[in-house]
């Protein structure tokens, strides 16, 4: 199935496929942050299902049953469960008539749109339509955001960013047209091979942080690198859905998000879940490696039994990661240090900018060892596990300062030993002058 991101959200391992009676549902409660996969997985075990195949999402057995077995298991509140199966089943445009655009196809839903195949009429080219949601529209500030979203996107222009061709409104609806993508997703393509082998992943990630270096120089952080928002057309990787895009600078806009964790939980970058406000392209990098490890491991970095378990182990300092190179032998040493570098819980251990992770993944490509990531490793490689650079750079001044004392201290012993010798020649002095 082809589409921008708003296909797929938040999947781990096992995901679900479209024909699946349950997918829809899985795939939002995952975008939400309302469950993780591993939620989902239990739910499935512990629910008999009736009659799949007769059964509407949300207020069919199925679902309602499904959902009831979240709540039983306090995974999600009863009103969520009942907001969400009524979202499900009625808020979708039920007549599409956008001038210009003969829709043929859904091909997606996510958490504020649905996504249509589509053939733009004056030059007979298909596009993708994303269109925000009834329920949606009727709010300004969604509306807003979804505004915002394709006007971000317009300005960036690079071959390895799913681009914007138009957005407006018409009939009540709010839209914006996107180039149609014709491939699969990274998180469909794990879906159905299990695990990338390196020089795949390599190429990926070399096409996607030529594209957030791109969004860097444009003073854009993506906030939501993943599997799902990373398309593969032939032999390039497009990084798509700017949903949760902001200018590294709006102060206002990071201010208004304060104390949030922004994100999908499987690849939510430490400072986002901590809720921070002062983000930059280094969250996208640790996004970029929490996506590289999955693609070459088979499983995200962390797991755990909510999504708020598996956002708590990003955040927290002193839980790490497998190393990819042992959780997956077949990759080299060289790229499971470059993923570790890009997953530092300690972001003045990352990569500071994509050129330099770029300039590293090209040296893997050409069979020669990363250069930065060695350095940071040489560098940094004796700090304690959980210790940021912050605390060594105290016990450093620390160090620096406690050895100007004892250099002063021995300046003044030897003064004083100085002034010890003159007081006893000029005593002799006196001595021999009495004398004389």
């Amino acid at each position: 199935m082809t589409t921008p991101s708003e296909v797929n959200t938040g999947e781990a391992p096992g995901t679900r496929s479209a024909k699946d009676p349950l997918a829809q549902l899985e795939r939002a409660l995952l975008a939400r942050g309302l469950a993780s996969q591993d939620d989902l997985s239990k739910a499935r075990l512990s629910l008999t299902v009736a009659d799949p195949m007769n059964s509407d999402i949300g207020t069919g057995p199925t679902g309602t049953a499904f959902l009831n077995t979240l709540v039983t298991r306090g995974v999600i509140t009863t009103a969520q469960s009942e907001r969400l199966g009524r979202e499900l089943v009625s808020d979708t445009p039920k007549r599409i008539d956008i001038p210009g655009f003969q829709v043929l196809e859904r091909i997606g839903r996510g958490c504020m749109g649905v996504v249509y195949k589509a053939r733009q009429t004056s030059v007979d080219r298909i596009v993708a339509v994303k269109i925000l949601l009834p329920s949606l529209a009727k709010h300004p500030s969604y509306v807003q955001r979804f505004v915002r979203e394709a006007k971000m996107a317009a300005a960036l222009s690079h071959p390895n960013l799913v681009s914007v061709i138009d957005a407006g409104s018409a009939n009540g609806l709010y839209y914006f047209v996107m180039e149609y993508v014709d491939g699969k997703t990274v998180g469909e393509r794990l879906h159905d091979i299990g695990r990338f082998d390196e020089k795949e992943a390599l190429h990926i990630a070399l096409d996607v942080a030529e594209a957030l270096q791109h969004a860097h120089e444009q003073g854009l952080i993506h906030r939501d690198v993943k599997p799902d928002n990373i398309m593969i057309h032939r032999d390039r990787a497009k990084l798509a859905d700017l949903g949760l895009a902001r200018p590294t600078t709006d102060e206002r806009w990071a201010l208004a998000e304060a104390g949030l964790a922004v994100g999908t939980p499987f690849y939510i970058s430490p400072e986002q879940a901590r809720g921070e406000v002062q983000i930059d392209i280094r969250t996208d990098l640790y996004s970029l490696g929490a996506t590289l490890y999955h693609m070459v491991t088979g499983r995200p970095p962390f797991q755990g039994e909510t999504s708020a378990e598996v956002t708590r182990q990003h955040a927290d300092l002193n839980v790490t990661a497998p190393p990819p190179d042992h959780m997956n032998d077949n990759i080299s040493s060289g790229f499971g240090v470059v993923v570790e570098t890009l997953l530092s819980k300690d972001r003045k251990l990352r990569y500071q900018q994509p050129r330099d992770l770029i300039h590293d993944l090209k040296n893997l490509i050409a069979g020669q060892p990363p250069d930065i990531a060695q350095q940071s490793v040489s560098d940094f490689g004796s700090l304690r596990e959980g210790e940021s650079l912050d605390d060594t750079d105290q016990l450093l001044e620390l160090q620096i300062e406690l050895e100007s004392r004892e250099t002063r201290i021995r300046q003044l012993v030897q003064w004083n030993s100085a002034l010890a010798i003159l007081s006893g020649l000029l005593a002799l002095v006196t001595i021999a002058a009495i004398l004389i």
